[in-house]
Formats: structure tokens, sequence, C-alpha cells
């Protein structure tokens, strides 16, 4: 492997032991400083478009953490954060939000933190909805198992990420269901998510036993054939005596 298609594997970013450690010499390097690769600081090589929060965590001797790390992992994160979140045993630094416990070994070419300590930090970092949507897509996504993330959080200052994760209802399959889910428990909704109703089919959620609430995804419904689906489930929910309320995702 050349030592730029490296770099690229790496994100972008890496400091000069890595590359050495991977195999590569200090020729290859130079040729680095040829191809255009600059280097912000001695010892760091970056491409121009390199992930900033990257960047951030080879600068910090750190890895991105929280909701730095959810696109690498393909987490639920509506915004990125306005900072870089990263993961480091150190005190040193500034202009990033720090996460110091650090539980289980992270990515082996990048410096991202595991998944397990992204979702630890999302759930005692981020207020609700968003803790709960990056815990819950890690483990729909990433196999994360629930008892594995309570099992860490039994430390004493614990307690704000304990609830998040008790919060969890694992039948939402995507973010905009988390949204939904935690509007319906901080306004004391009761419902039962994915149920399914003879001749109807399962729906979202269930409110009351008769109030069917839908939410329409663009990409889900855009074909005329799901439309006519729609209109048939709509149709035979209130010959049985339901009521329907759908929404959009932006509505939620």
């Amino acid at each position: 492997m050349e030592v730029l298609d490296y770099l690229k594997r790496a994100g972008g970013v890496a400091r000069s032991a890595q590359l050495l450690e991977a195999g590569f010499s200090r020729r290859d390097l130079l040729r680095l400083k040829e191809s255009g690769v600059t280097q912000p600081r001695r010892g760091v090589f970056a491409l121009a478009d390199c992930d900033e929060a990257l960047h951030a965590a080879i600068r910090h001797n750190a890895r991105i953490s929280c909701a730095s790390a959810a696109t690498h992992y393909g987490l639920w994160l509506r915004q990125p954060p306005e900072r870089p979140h990263l993961a480091c045993n150190h005190g040193h630094g500034h202009g990033f939000v720090r996460h110091r416990t650090v539980r289980f070994p992270g990515h082996p070419l990048m410096p991202v933190a595991a998944v397990e300590d992204v979702a630890l930090h999302a759930l005692g970092c981020l207020a609700p909805p968003a803790s709960t949507a990056m815990a819950t897509s890690a483990i729909r996504l990433q196999g994360v198992p629930r008892e594995l993330l309570a099992d860490q959080l039994r430390a004493d200052r614990s307690g704000t990420a304990l609830r998040a994760l008790r919060d969890i209802d694992l039948r939402a399959e995507s973010i905009v269901e988390v949204d939904a889910q935690h509007l319906f428990r901080t306004n004391g909704i009761a419902y039962q998510a994915q149920v399914f109703l003879p001749g109807i089919g399962r729906v979202d959620f269930l409110l009351d036993g008769f109030l069917i609430v839908e939410i329409d995804g663009f990409a889900f419904h855009s074909q005329r054939a799901d439309m006519l689906r729609d209109r048939d489930r709509n149709n035979a929910s209130a010959v049985k005596g339901f009521a329907v309320l759908r929404y959009m995702p932006e509505h939620i």
C-alpha cells in the first residue's frame, strides 16, 4: 500500500510515528510532502480535506467520541457539534469537549473511540433525545449490548447516563421515532410502539387503544404503490374505529 493511500484510510491525518510504525520509511514521508500533503505541525501529516474533528484529535493526542464520532459509526444525530468531542486521559488542551473515561480499544487506524465508548459518552453528555438516539442506534445498528452499557455505568456520577439509558425504547427504527417517543414521554402521553393491528398491519404508535400515529418518510412513501397502500390502511383504520394522525419527519 502506498503511504498516501494509507493516510486516506486513516481519515486523512496521521502522526509520523503512526506512519513509521505502519512500515513506511522516512523517504515515504518526504514523498507525502512532495504530493502536496500539508504538515500543520511537526510530526503531523494532513490532507487538505481531512475531517476537522480527526485533525483536532491528532493535535490533542486524543480520539473523537460522543457526537463527533456519530458519522463515523452511522449513529443517529440531528446536529453536528459546534466543538469536537474528544476522549483523552490527560488534562491538556482546550477548544473541545473533553471525555476522560476511555474503557475500550479504539479504531486501529483512525483516532476514533470505540463505539461502546461513543455511546457511553453520549449518554452522559448529550441532552435527550440526542443521547437516547445515539445509544439506540449503537445498540440497533452496531450491536452494542444494552447490558454492557448498564454495567459500565455503575459509578456514583453516572446518574444522568443511567436515566437516559432507561429511557431507551429499542422499538424505535429511526431517529424520528426516537424524537416522537421523547415527546410522548415528556408530555406524559402513554404509547405503544410498532403495534400490529389485524386487518391494518403494523403502525408506528398506538395511543389509548384507538389513536394511530404514523410518521411518513418521503423515501419510504415516494412511490405510488406506497401511497395506495397507505390509503388502504387509513380506510381500514377508519372502518375498524381507529383515528389516525400522520406526520412528516419535519413535524416531529
